[in-house]
């Protein structure tokens, strides 16, 4: 069993001598910044000249430089933007801006997994993983209460790696709710994963496929909408509260049979194998190597697949629908 820590096992004195640089503001980014600023940790946040968060970050009382300042200015530089970005980032700005005992860290191990970027030895690695959007770690901290995270180690120059991964934790609020500790490779693989195979892409195309075989059969397409998308938050919202088998119980019986009879059908041999395919490009490499080349050359085919997705029949029809629901919080 992994080992998860709390609050007891956590204490802020590690931080409050020190700086911290959240390089980004984005979802993540304006969430451990001011998180940890009202837990009494000094923060900067750093951006390029000219971003559209400079002015946000300031507002909201933040310091905010250059990253290539921020990383001088700091003894911990936590990396909050995009993967594909974060190589280039860190080559030309944070590591000629390195000194002996800093600390490096991460929200996802993407970047050190996959040899995107190379620490030197006189650094401590680590990453604090909140299991939530940006917008909820900062929500709930604002509450008083955490959202789970996760915690590895990937070089421990100072000894002291976990201790000061530990205390980031407890500022940023997530040791309220208990922090998992894992590894670089566990973390990056199985997030992954679980974003291709279940989470997005399978749910995705889950969601999308069983909207299309209603439609082509002949039943309206708002009807479709309603049985297929609509109502999965109903029962994902159930899992979420008490796992799968409180949804079963909280649905009606006609429903839990169906579950065990046609589940298996859908989610047959077949696709658990390909599965076992998705998982095995992610550990090899061949899913990140694909990614990083994308984005090199241009992002062409991805942009063309977003693009594709956009203009769905499911997404005309919801975008529709979405309309009728006031109670909905409208997203463009």
């Amino acid at each position: 069993m992994a080992t998860i820590y709390y609050e007891k096992d956590g204490s802020l004195d590690s931080l409050l001598n020190k700086t911290v640089a959240i390089i980004g503001y984005g979802s993540q980014g304006h969430a451990h910044a001011l998180n940890l600023k009202d837990s009494g940790v000094n923060v900067v946040v750093g951006l390029y000249e000219g971003s559209k968060s400079w002015p946000l970050a300031e507002a909201a009382g933040v310091k905010v430089m250059t990253t290539a300042d921020a990383t001088k200015a700091a003894d911990v530089i936590m990396i909050l933007v995009s993967d594909h970005i974060q190589g280039d980032l860190y080559r030309d700005e944070i590591e000629p801006n390195l000194k002996d005992g800093d600390t490096l860290m991460f929200a996802h191990g993407f970047n050190i997994h996959f040899n995107e970027i190379k620490p030197a030895a006189n650094i401590d690695v680590s990453m604090i993983a909140p299991k939530a959007p940006g917008h909820r770690v900062r929500e709930l901290f604002t509450e008083g209460v955490g959202v789970p995270g996760l915690l590895a180690v990937h070089q421990d120059a100072t000894g002291k790696a976990k201790e000061n991964g530990l205390a980031y934790a407890l500022a940023l609020g997530c040791l309220k709710a208990g922090v998992i500790e894992t590894t670089f490779k566990e973390e990056t693989e199985s997030d992954l994963f679980g974003e291709q195979a279940v989470l997005c892409g399978g749910c995705a195309e889950l969601v999308r496929a069983g909207f299309e075989t209603l439609v082509e059969a002949g039943y309206a397409p708002e009807i479709a909408y309603f049985e297929c998308l609509h109502e999965l938050k109903l029962i994902v919202d159930l899992i979420q509260e008490g796992g799968l088998n409180y949804m079963r119980y909280s649905v009606s019986d006609t429903a839990e049979y169906g579950d065990y009879t046609s589940g298996p059908r859908v989610i047959d041999a077949r696709v658990r194998e390909t599965m076992k395919g998705i998982l095995a490009d992610v550990q090899s490499g061949k899913f990140a190597k694909e990614w990083m080349d994308e984005n090199r050359a241009g992002r062409k085919k991805f942009l063309a697949m977003r693009e594709a997705q956009r203009i769905q029949p499911i997404e005309e029809v919801g975008g529709k629908l979405r309309e009728m629901m006031h109670f909905l919080k409208k997203k463009k």
